[in-house]
């Protein structure tokens, strides 16, 4: 691992909750980039909260303050392999995970997680915070 990561949304809200252990993980990076389909996910929740404004302003900061990486023909290129290759296994995940995925092996980051599915991507580098 190169220390650069991709954190998944469910690292992004347990960061967003101070979890002492993701802010601690996140001290010890080199860099973190930002997906756009997980701030998709976040936003989409911020939307469903009681506080959207407040939420909305923080996924914005966080934004601004990180690399997003947006999808590109690349980026559909391994998903479309991904895809195909969880298909022949039987062992499918959802399909924003499978871009999340694709995100990062296309930018060779490690992807931080709480979700085991992505251990199915057997092209991906994923550690568990």
């Amino acid at each position: 691992m190169n220390g650069n990561y991709l954190p998944d949304t469910n690292i992004l809200i347990a960061l967003f909750a101070q979890e002492a252990n993701v802010i601690q993980q996140f001290g010890t990076t080199n860099a973190i980039f930002l997906s756009s389909v997980v701030l998709g996910e976040l936003y989409y929740g911020a939307r469903r909260s009681g506080r959207v404004d407040a939420n909305v302003a923080r996924i914005d900061t966080l934004a601004q303050r990180n690399t997003v990486l947006a999808c590109d023909q690349e980026t559909a290129e391994e998903y479309g392999k991904i895809k195909e290759a969880l298909r022949q296994k039987g062992r499918m995940i959802p399909d924003n995970d499978i871009w999340i995925a694709a995100t990062a092996i296309q930018h060779n980051l490690t992807l931080a997680t709480r979700d085991a599915h992505f251990d199915e991507v057997d092209t991906l580098l994923s550690v568990r915070w």
